[in-house]
């Protein structure tokens, strides 16, 4: 029996007893009563950390939901909270990660609204604002109705395909009193279902594939989300001396690895016979690179499996879908549940496989690995001294000022994380948070949120912040200096919409026009930003702009250890050449 005396107190206990740690929000008046609970009733759990925009406290969840596989809580003020809300809510839905929304509401009996306000902060079913961008919505009116709406939500939200939630609160219920006091059960043999598991027989077939194959190769994309099966994928992978293709949008298999070959994944996808795709979003996408657009790159004869659960993600509204793209062998099962089975199948098999296939697609992977990382370390070196500071020599850089550090990366820029990929050792499932979606304004409060979930394990979140990016929500940087976030942000500042650039020189281009004219309505250099004088505004350690390559990793060393010192962020602006974007490393 819990001691809440009101709705908004009940509310609390279950946050608490699901093991929220922390509730990020901007202050809005339909959830006061939540408020002044989280103030007063919950001796400081969880943790509260003000934002100034309702789309940096989502993406907060995001990041955090990205590292730590659970949810945390967002507070959100009645329609208004939630529109704001809504971008954000399509990265996260976009990502796969798992947040939950608690939004307030005036009250649903209109004759307890007490002024225009309250009208104006009612709907008649709030949760048709966001329903395509979340797994499941809830109205809860009384507070009986609170742990069946907190314990769905919260087990939808971790169940994978993961995603986010919303409940909305009415604020009357906040405020009543919850009379008798309401009890929680005991929660938690019901926060998570067991995963779907693979059938035995297609599994069989899959592993027979494999371990028959000459130039078997895997394609990973959000198998990474849970660590038991980043450690099931390198198992099969070394068995069976398959190369593996990590797609990027979350830690899949080390980039250090003999058998990590993604910088060869349209030669390798053109030539193989068996493709294994594991929790691949954009499989035709992914089939189709290097092909120019023709039928799937892969020879007519190449059996094609496909693992994942990415059809019970599908909605109306967003067509993250991507194309069809038909498969010999479609499973609908959790990765996580299914490699350690065909790990186990394919041991089983092994004997059936060429001794001297294995030892020489070995051999071929570890010569191929090795000759693309010193390609491009001398692509990387061969940027030294161009001015502005080119994006390959800013991550060579960067690497030493940071490697003897625990350390996590995140940013919402493809070609930051993938000249990481190139120039750094990534080896560890923690260390690699991309920022997922496709919104810009996510940048930040991604790495907040990861930031919040490695401050426990004292790991140093490193954030590679396209200016643009930032732009949409540079206050972000007082939530971290006032909650003391430790978090060091390179500000990747190319004075440039680096994507509109890029394209309106290919259409200018396709069209026979001038191409010099890209950077009208793209640039942002009139007049610049002071980016260093814009986070010492809000708190933060900033030095910068750095415009000579040889100072970078003095700068990044000294915000290390400022962001160490002081438990807080430190900035560095970086001054960079336009003409790089991702389009030059896909």
């Amino acid at each position: 029996m819990t001691n809440n005396q009101y709705g908004s107190d009940l509310i609390v206990d279950l946050l608490q007893a699901l093991g929220i740690e922390y509730f990020a929000y901007n202050p809005g008046t339909t959830f006061r009563g939540l408020h002044e609970s989280l103030v007063n009733y919950s001796d400081g759990h969880p943790e509260m950390v003000l934002c100034l925009h309702e789309e940096i406290a989502v993406a907060m969840a995001q990041g955090y939901g990205a590292a730590a596989g659970k949810p945390m809580a967002v507070g959100v003020h009645g329609i208004v909270g939630l529109e704001h809300a809504a971008m954000a809510l399509y990265n996260a839905w976009c990502d796969k990660t798992p947040v939950m929304i608690l939004g307030g509401a005036a009250p649903l009996d209109p004759h307890e609204r007490r002024n225009r306000p309250d009208w104006l902060h009612a709907a008649n079913v709030p949760g048709n604002l966001v329903r395509d961008l979340v797994k499941w919505d809830d109205y809860v009116v009384s507070s009986t109705g609170l742990v069946d709406s907190f314990v769905r939500a919260y087990r939808l939200a971790v169940e994978h395909p993961r995603g986010p939630v919303y409940i909305c609160l009415d604020s009357q219920m906040q405020e009543s009193l919850a009379i008798p006091p309401v009890e929680i059960p005991p929660l938690g043999h019901l926060l998570a279902a067991s995963p779907l598991y693979p059938d035995p027989g297609i599994l069989k077939r899959v592993a027979t594939l494999l371990v028959k194959a000459e130039r078997p190769i895997i394609l990973a994309d959000l198998m990474g989300r849970t660590p038991e099966a980043v450690a099931s994928l390198r198992e099969l992978a070394e068995l069976l001396a398959i190369p593996v293709i990590d797609l990027g949008r979350r830690f899949n298999f080390p980039n250090n690895h003999p058998l990590d070959l993604k910088g060869d994944a349209a030669n390798l996808i053109s030539r193989a016979d068996v493709i294994l795709a594991l929790d691949v979003e954009d499989l035709r996408g992914e089939l189709l690179r290097g092909s120019a657009g023709n039928p799937p790159a892969p020879a007519s004869k190449c059996q094609v499996i496909d693992i994942s659960l990415r059809d019970l993600a599908i909605r109306s509204l967003v067509q993250d879908c991507q194309r069809f793209q038909p498969a010999d062998i479609t499973l609908m099962a959790d990765t996580a549940a299914a490699l350690p089975q065909l790990v186990g199948l394919c041991r089983k098999m092994a004997g059936k496989a060429s001794p001297g296939g294995i030892r020489q697609r070995q051999e071929r992977s570890q010569k191929r690995h090795d000759e693309l990382r010193q390609e491009w370390r001398r692509q990387g070196e061969s940027l030294s001294r161009e001015e502005p500071i080119a994006m390959g020599w800013l991550l060579h850089e960067i690497w030493p000022a940071i490697k003897n550090e625990d350390w996590v990366l995140t940013s919402g820029h493809a070609a930051l994380v993938e000249w990481a990929r190139r120039l750094w050792v990534i080896d560890k499932p923690y260390q690699l948070i991309p920022a997922g979606g496709i919104g810009l304004g996510r940048g930040m409060g991604v790495a907040m949120g990861a930031a919040l979930a490695n401050r426990k394990h004292d790991r140093l979140v490193i954030n590679l912040q396209p200016d643009g990016d930032l732009l949409y929500t540079p206050q972000a940087i007082w939530t971290a200096a006032s909650n003391r976030i430790p978090l060091v942000v390179v500000i990747y500042n190319n004075r440039c919409y680096g994507n509109s650039e890029y394209f309106f020189a290919l259409t200018a281009r396709s069209r026979g026009r001038n191409e010099e004219t890209r950077g009208q309505g793209a640039y942002l250099d009139s007049p610049p930003v002071d980016f260093v004088s814009l986070a010492r505004s809000f708190g933060a350690h900033a030095e910068g702009p750095i415009t000579e390559p040889d100072k970078i990793a003095p700068a990044v060393k000294r915000a290390v250890k400022q962001a160490r010192k002081n438990s807080g962020p430190a900035v560095v602006e970086v001054l960079c050449r336009r003409t790089d974007n991702r389009h030059d490393v896909r």
